[in-house]
């Protein structure tokens, strides 16, 4: 009797393995035929020296790439953009959520203001940027009113500062969505307590709704990141397939490569920079784990 109910029951987990398995079988089929499989050909590329010829290089590709004045000039300016864009769009959407936290004055009304870039498509964005930041537009003429001279902003040292700030505009009110939404997460007995014990605001902020909002801090990162290294849409738009060297971005590099075809160039940038976000991901993963790992406890 014990025998054939193990049976029976080894009989009805085989039928709901397969039956979850049929049902997943069309999503992991779409996986597989446009992540998984275009993902090793990009590496099989990245090891060969003509997709006709097939002959295996090792890392040739990868020392021409990295012997390229292109790619070492968009590389430094996509890692300069990064570095500078993403810290502002994380600190900027915190203050933001946590001045909006206040229940100050106007408080929908900010928030509105903040969100309203979401809802606007980027070539109406970038259309209004052409005009605030051309040599003849309204920026330069505001600097002019306090006797300064105006600037050609995308042929200048400080087109990076056009793109910068059109990348926060864009982008803060998302973050500032999900900040507002783990701030109101935080249990309200643990900051009654600190209330109570005399701890003050910036004693709340750092020892307990930091550590409250490290996974946010984490997503939001990674996002904005991510969001970085787009940016190419918006600069192509701006300027163009080839623009003044400050705006030559990987995805420039990337774009202009594929027009000549030249796939094992390609692909080889396209394995570096996906290195690249590994390490800068796992690296803020590890931090996020460490900073909250005692909240998770």
């Amino acid at each position: 009797m014990k025998l054939a109910q193990r049976v029976d029951n080894l009989n009805k987990k085989s039928r709901e393995i397969i039956g979850g398995s049929l049902w997943l079988a069309p999503s992991l089929l779409g996986v597989a035929a446009f992540y998984i499989i275009p993902f090793f050909i990009v590496v099989y590329y990245a090891f060969i020296d003509n997709p006709l010829r097939g002959n295996f290089v090792f890392l040739d590709n990868f020392i021409a790439l990295f012997q390229n004045r292109a790619f070492i000039q968009a590389s430094t300016n996509t890692f300069t953009f990064a570095i500078t864009a993403v810290p502002l769009a994380v600190v900027l959407s915190l203050l933001i959520a946590l001045m909006l936290e206040a229940r100050i004055p106007l408080r929908s009304q900010f928030r509105t203001f903040f969100l309203s870039p979401l809802m606007v498509p980027v070539a109406s964005v970038v259309l209004i940027w052409q005009v605030l930041f051309h040599p003849s537009g309204a920026v330069n003429e505001l600097i002019m009113l306090f006797g300064a001279t105006g600037v050609d902003w995308m042929l200048s040292d400080h087109n990076q500062l056009v793109v910068v700030i059109l990348f926060l505009w864009k982008n803060l009110g998302f973050n500032m969505i999900l900040f507002m939404a783990a701030l109101s997460n935080i249990p309200k007995e643990i900051l009654e307590t600190a209330d109570v014990e005399g701890a003050g605001p910036i004693r709340k902020l750092f020892y307990i709704k930091m550590r409250y909002l490290s996974p946010t801090l984490l997503f939001v990162t990674i996002f904005s990141l991510i969001n970085s290294f787009k940016v190419f849409r918006e600069v192509y738009l701006l300027t163009g397939d080839y623009p003044y060297e400050g705006l030559y971005m990987l995805q420039h590099f990337m774009n202009n490569v594929f027009r000549f075809l030249d796939y094992q160039r390609l692909a080889a940038a396209a394995i570096v920079m996906t290195i690249a976000m590994v390490i800068i991901i796992a690296i803020l993963f590890i931090a996020e784990h460490r900073f909250g790992k005692d909240v998770e406890e």
